[in-house]
């Protein structure tokens, strides 16, 4: 199992955090193994649209965001199909806005796990929260990225230690997976912002790389201001606007965020998994 040929980066990442990780922890993985480092980024629509092999020579960093304490919704589907590992080596890793990954590993192992990968390691890394920059801030800073180099050195000595790495990695979590997280309001009763679609003031100079980068494909090219599809609420829009056009009014999802940024203002703490 040692003879690793190619480190391969795999991610959902619509605001960048995720693929921050993934690739730092692989590129780690790559320069120790001196194998080939390839990239699948799977955020947008267009690269949901084929299936992915891997091989046992592989080793796979595979990460996602943490939706309402789960692997996102409307992407779950993908990773459950899109995937085959065919008996490669994996990494699982989530990235979460500062409250909680709750069930989002867990549940990340064991599709990976269902999908012919060995998991061999794990992390959860807080990175910046889509909603707010003031969880997280700044983050992943040094000292995260000190913490994902500890995984993947950690990851491979495990690798090179001949245990069996066919016995998934023991994470945090619950079993079976429970619902999804509720979003509660400032007032502590839940947020329904489901329908919550961003808005575009009259600065929107029409460059349409809102429409480019929602991985929903649900900003119109033609026109920018409309959105016709399922907004995921991931803020790919409003952090890509060069003039700071695109914005959320919905006040159940702006009482969603001041509830965030009353409780979980303290720095929540990575974890990883060996």
């Amino acid at each position: 199992m040692e003879n690793i040929k190619i480190v391969k980066a795999v991610y959902f990442s619509p605001t960048g955090n995720t693929k921050k990780v993934v690739e730092t922890v692989a590129d780690c993985l790559a320069e120790r193994f001196q194998a080939k480092r390839e990239t699948i980024d799977f955020t947008l629509p267009k690269d949901r649209q084929k299936e992915y092999e891997f091989e046992e020579n592989q080793l796979v960093v595979f990460g996602v965001p943490v939706y309402a304490g789960r692997v996102p919704n409307k992407i779950l589907p993908a990773v459950q199909s899109l995937f085959h590992g065919n008996g490669a080596l994996a990494v699982s890793i989530v990235t979460f806005g500062n409250r909680s990954y709750d069930n989002a590993l867990i549940e990340l192992r064991n599709e990976l796990e269902e999908n012919e990968f060995h998991i061999v390691t794990a992390g959860a890394f807080v990175s910046e929260h889509a909603f707010s920059d003031r969880l997280a801030a700044g983050c992943p800073n040094q000292e995260d990225m000190n913490q994902m180099i500890l995984l993947a050195e950690q990851t491979a000595d495990k690798i090179q230690s001949g245990m069996n790495l066919k016995v998934p990695v023991t994470v945090k979590g619950i079993e079976p997976i429970p619902a999804y997280y509720t979003p509660l309001g400032i007032d502590g009763t839940p947020a329904v912002f489901l329908k919550a679609k961003p808005k575009t003031t009259a600065d929107c100079t029409d460059c349409k790389q809102c429409a480019g980068v929602c991985p929903m494909g649900s900003i119109e090219f033609e026109d920018p201001k409309v959105v016709s599809g399922i907004c995921i609420k991931c803020q790919a829009c409003v952090k890509t606007c060069p003039v700071n056009a695109k914005y959320f009014e919905d006040e159940a999802f702006l009482s969603h965020v001041k509830m965030l940024e009353k409780n979980y203002d303290r720095r929540a703490e990575n974890e990883i998994f060996v």
